[in-house]
């Protein structure tokens, strides 16, 4: 198709303020604010959320309640991952397909494609998924780590949890697609709502209706409904490409390869992610309480700079992706530049600070002193990691951003595969120490991995940036006609 077709014209320049103008044309700060700073405030709010239900479970005095939600966590992470194949990829392609769209106009027509796909292909998988698991449950609860005390709470828990994976998978699947477009305020607007509804449900199925803990996962999955319906009606009034119609769901090549070529390394790096933390949980609980405890409290304090650092890697990636859609290779250089300068200001200004008061800090939370110096140690080694993990996560957005599956997949593999043999080593050579800086080894060693390849890939991705280049992104329209 040509951009010259009466029936694509040319796109107008977008108004100032709209969230087109902040991917388009805005200077590259205003709109790192607007994309990361609602991101990272809807991930606070989250987290914050997660303190209050277990508060709410807890205020129950049974810990069978609090361990089934525990357990089950994996499971909930497992589902989102799968969310995020379709929705990861699916935004990153549609981002890109706006950006060629400023040159070529007929290019915006794929993006109902993708778009249609990435919501029934995340909510066919979830339906595949909550079926398998349901007939599994029994399996699926000894595998969690349930005994017998916590396994009866834990399979309800998990039963309701899987009943309501297609929408959660959907949800997590839409939040992507939304925010593809640059609309991280709405993207906030609908998980802080979410997350009231939330609350409230809470409060009417543990408290009023007193069902326990299949009641915080029945509240889980109407609060992702309420979260549907709101991004669902915010596309349909205002999205003028994207469609969740059926009519324009598609399993063409085109879409396929680029939206789950990307998106399978978010599921890699979400299952690598859950295999760590069982390994690491279960070898620091040979040391006893005492580290367990150090190791939770430090990891708390450092997922505030960790959230704000996720906020400007994933909200970037839309930036990263239009503009090299558009092959505007300044804005792409420039967004980069200032979000690298941007996380490393928050790390090193969270960081410094954090490292030389660690045991004051450390001491409002934990008032033993036999296990505070531990904690102190612990906490080093967390923020260390946070600083690379966070460039590290720069990366990794460029690689989505520009349809680099190699290095996006490799770079979500790698810090599991590395972590395990790391931190075994680490613990049969140096013990609780080796433990304690497995993950900072790790991820500096992710970090230089990913340097390594974004010089290998530097060159490709400047040709993809070219007009006309046939490395940029995906010409959906093109391959499907034919």
């Amino acid at each position: 198709m040509s951009s010259t077709n009466p029936e694509f014209p040319v796109p107008k320049a977008a108004a100032v303020g709209t969230n087109h103008w902040y991917l388009s044309a805005s200077p590259i700060l205003r709109a790192l604010v607007h994309l990361c700073v609602p991101m990272a405030a809807a991930m606070i709010v989250g987290a914050i959320y997660n303190v209050i239900n277990a508060g709410f479970i807890g205020s129950l005095h049974d810990t069978t309640l609090l361990a089934a939600i525990t357990l089950g966590s994996p499971l909930l992470a497992l589902v989102m991952a799968v969310g995020g194949v379709f929705g990861t990829g699916g935004g990153a392609l549609v981002s890109r397909l706006l950006g060629e769209a400023e040159s070529d106009p007929a290019k915006a027509q794929g993006i109902k494609h993708v778009s249609s796909f990435s919501l029934w292909g995340a909510a066919l998988a979830g339906s595949i998924l909550g079926g398998i698991g349901l007939l599994l449950l029994d399996p699926l609860v000894s595998l969690l780590g349930a005994d017998a005390a916590a396994a009866p709470a834990t399979r309800d828990f998990v039963a309701v949890t899987l009943i309501f994976v297609p929408v959660l998978s959907a949800a997590f699947c839409l939040e992507q697609l939304v925010r593809a477009e640059g609309a991280a305020r709405q993207v906030m607007t609908g998980l802080i709502a979410s997350t009231v509804a939330n609350v409230v449900f809470d409060v009417l199925f543990i408290f009023g209706l007193h069902w326990g803990v299949a009641g915080a996962a029945l509240a889980v999955g109407l609060s992702n409904l309420v979260l549907i319906a709101y991004f669902s009606t915010w596309l349909y009034r205002n999205s003028e490409h994207m469609s969740l119609a059926p009519r324009w769901f598609t399993l063409s090549p085109a879409i396929l390869k680029p939206v789950l070529g990307i998106g399978v390394s978010e599921l890699l790096q979400a299952s690598f992610l859950i295999v760590t933390s069982l390994v690491l949980n279960n070898l620091a609980a040979a040391y006893g309480d005492g580290p367990l405890a150090a190791m939770g409290v430090a990891v708390r304090i450092a997922q505030v700079p960790e959230f704000l650092l996720m906020g400007i890697t994933l909200g970037v990636l839309p930036l990263l992706a239009y503009s090299y859609g558009k092959g505007d290779r300044s804005r792409l250089l420039a967004a980069l530049r200032t979000s690298g300068i941007v996380v490393g200001a928050i790390a090193l200004s969270f960081a410094i600070p954090a490292i030389m008061f660690r045991e004051q800090i450390i001491s409002f939370f934990m008032p033993d002193h036999s296990v505070l110096l531990l904690a102190a140690t612990i906490l080093t080694a967390q923020l260390v990691a946070m600083i690379a993990n966070g460039f590290a996560g720069l990366l990794t957005s460029l690689f989505q951003a520009t349809g680099r599956i190699m290095p996006a997949t490799v770079m979500s593999m790698t810090q599991g595969i590395l972590f395990i043999p790391v931190v075994l080593l680490g613990n049969l050579w140096f013990g609780l120490d080796g433990i304690i800086w497995a993950l900072t080894i790790t991820e500096v060693a992710v970090l230089l991995l990913g340097i390594l390849m974004w010089l290998m890939f530097r060159n490709a991705i400047d040709r993809g940036l070219a007009e006309g280049s046939p490395t940029r992104a995906n010409d959906v329209l093109s391959q499907m006609d034919a």
